[in-house]
């Protein structure tokens, strides 16, 4: 396939990559990618093929031991001439021999098992329009992520991620960046017990990631989060199976499950702590 290229795209020229994600139903966040392409601008790859975009995939190294993979979509037009593999190899390469991980689509893992990846559990999209119901007797308290938070705030978020994003989740949570994403922390004796970060996307708003030490602290995050965007929208939170209690705390508030992913990795890795996982960042970036 001589006249394919498949190269590092811009900022401004992933946005056809988002465009597609949106109309497969993805429902991307308004200022998602400005934080993603930032993480590893060398990742971000589109295939071109006569000077059109084609193929997308991202695949960024977070360190040098862990990668995650994602925005693997083939423009309809391409499917089956062997763009997608082309652009996947690509993206292999940029990975090397780090741990990858990804959350598969159901009609796609049967072939990431072929690339030797492993089924380590569900992830639900729960969606709906929450139905607030005040939490009693939460221990500690819950405001808004302050600047003088971040250093705790990241060694909270490192327990709950394979490796190192601090700079991912600097810019995800900085409490300057406005309106259309918020982050809301649990404190107790000066400590961090729990945070959450709810953002607008093409449709209502995603709260991700939701950790907390437990199921009460995880409800005051959500009813905080959920707080002041208006009755008639929509919130999606993508919760592991593994989580029963996140789950729950979805019924609850009136979400249901509308969409399902894998949680696949190829290479070892550590047990992540599941037990305090209410809600997963995001599924393209972990």
């Amino acid at each position: 396939m001589s006249d394919l290229e498949i190269r590092p795209a811009t900022l401004e020229e992933f946005a056809i990559a988002v465009e597609w994600a949106a109309s497969e139903g993805w429902n991307p966040g308004f200022d998602d990618l400005s934080v993603f392409h930032n993480v590893d601008p060398a990742g971000f790859l589109i295939a071109w093929k006569a000077g059109q975009p084609v193929a997308s995939i991202t695949v960024v190294n977070y360190s040098a031991e862990y990668g995650f993979l994602g925005f693997y979509i083939v423009h309809p037009d391409y499917r089956g001439t062997g763009v997608g593999m082309a652009i996947w190899n690509a993206g292999m390469s940029h990975l090397g021999d780090r741990t990858i991980g990804l959350d598969g689509v159901v009609d796609q893992q049967e072939n990431y098992k072929k690339s030797g990846f492993v089924y380590a559990g569900r992830n639900i999209r729960f969606t709906g329009r929450p139905k607030i119901v005040k939490a009693n007797g939460l221990k500690g308290k819950i405001r808004n992520n302050e600047t003088a938070d971040v250093p705790a705030l990241l060694e909270y978020d490192r327990l709950h991620f394979p490796a190192n994003r601090e700079s991912f989740t600097r810019a995800w949570t900085d409490p300057e960046f406005g309106p259309r994403r918020r982050t809301k922390i649990a404190v107790i004796d000066n400590k961090i017990i729990g945070y959450g970060t709810l953002r607008t996307c093409r449709s209502g708003y995603k709260i991700g990631p939701l950790f907390a030490n437990d199921e009460q602290i995880a409800h005051g995050l959500f009813e905080a989060l959920c707080s002041n965007i208006p009755d008639i929208s929509e919130v999606s939170l993508d919760v592991p199976e593994a989580n029963s209690a996140a789950s729950s705390m979805a019924r609850k508030y009136g979400l249901e499950p509308v969409f399902e992913t894998a949680r696949m990795y190829r290479g070892s890795i550590a047990p992540l702590p599941l037990a305090t996982t209410f809600g997963i960042t995001t599924f393209e970036l972990g």
